[in-house]
Order: structure tokens, then sequence, then C-alpha cells
């Protein structure tokens, strides 16, 4: 298993400062970046290409706290945290809201793409207007929630770093799982409402 963590150089740990991450990932991937490397010989670059897909790969897997998340709980007990598909009671109405605004904007959607008359689109246009701020509304609740679990996230790394060795970070990885899960949820969602905003820019 490749260990995004080392081939970054950064400490095994949930939360990892976004900017910082990404200037450590552009110093790695410059020296072998494949403009840099074209004059060398074919296994050379080979090399360099293939270090710097795999610099790409991790970096893109830990920026994403959900992913970092992920990858850290494989690395931490040798096996993907499993997809546990029961919403917590505390979501549920959030759950339920979002399917709502998806299920309203499906069917406005249907029924505009029925209409040919050009006063009746004009019509249209204004209630999807209408929709979309709605669905921006939605959109702005999920990401002040997912905020929140960031904010825990980076209250698990400080507990995380000041226990030392692996053994006294045992008990951590479940209140991590149990994050990892709820991102999950909240990036599903947030991808569901992005996916109807588009949709209504059309």
């Amino acid at each position: 298993m490749t260990d995004h963590f080392a081939l970054l150089n950064e400490p095994r740990r949930p939360w990892l400062e976004p900017e910082a991450l990404k200037q450590k990932f552009l110093t790695l991937s410059a020296a072998v970046h494949p403009d840099r490397v074209h004059n060398l010989g074919d296994a050379e670059r080979a090399a360099a290409q293939e270090h710097y897909t795999q610099l790409n790969a991790a970096y893109t897997c830990l920026r994403e706290p959900k992913e970092r998340l992920r990858h850290l709980l494989e690395l931490e007990r040798g096996s993907l945290p499993k997809d546990v598909q029961r919403i917590p009671t505390d979501l549920m109405d959030l759950s339920l809201e979002i399917g709502r605004a998806c299920r309203q904007t499906d069917v406005f959607l249907t029924e505009k793409n029925k209409v040919t008359s050009p006063l009746l689109k004009v019509q249209f246009f204004e209630q999807g207007q209408e929709q979309t701020e709605k669905l921006l509304a939605l959109q702005q609740k999920i990401q002040r929630r997912r905020e929140r679990l960031l904010e825990e996230l980076v209250r698990l790394d400080g507990e995380w770093v000041a226990v030392p060795g692996t053994t006294g970070r045992v008990p951590l990885l479940e209140p991590i799982e149990e994050l990892y899960r709820l991102l999950s949820y909240f990036a599903r969602w947030n991808s569901q409402v992005q996916e109807r905003i588009a949709q209504l820019s059309f």
C-alpha cells in the first residue's frame, strides 16, 4: 500500500494545513516535472514521470479531508473503513431537506424541457432563478455544517499529535472514522445540489 503521507514527507495525521501541503507538493514535484526532465534518457524520464504521477496522486488524496481520513484509517488499520448507509439522527432533517429540494428541481427541469413557447420559457427562466437561489442557500447550509466538522477534525488532530506512539492513538481512530463518514455524507449532498445548480444554468 502506498503511503501518501510518506511520499510528501508529511507526518501521518488527521489534519494538514492546505497551503503548507500545496507548497510541499509543488517543491517536491518541481524536480520531476515533465518540463524539467525532457532532455534526460528514456529510463530517467519514465522514472521521473512515474514519481511525478505518484506525488500528484498523493497530493490529490491528502488535500481533501475526507480522502485523507480514509487513507489514514487504511494505513493505521490495514483495511478501508466500512461504509455505513444509515444517516445519523441529527442529520436526518438536513438529508430530507436536500432530498426534497433535489426532487423539486428534477420535476421543474422535466417540465422546463417540455416547454416550447417563448413566453413560457421566460416564466420558467424566472422560476429557475428562484430554484437556483434556494439550492445555493441549501449549499451554504451544507458548507457551514462541513466547516464545523473540519473544526472538530483540527481538534482531534491536536489530540492525535499529543499522544506519543501508534498504540495510544488507537482510541482516536473511531471518532476519526465517524468524521470520515460524516464528511462523505456532506460531499455527496454537496455534489447532488451542485449538479442541480449546473443543470438549472443551461
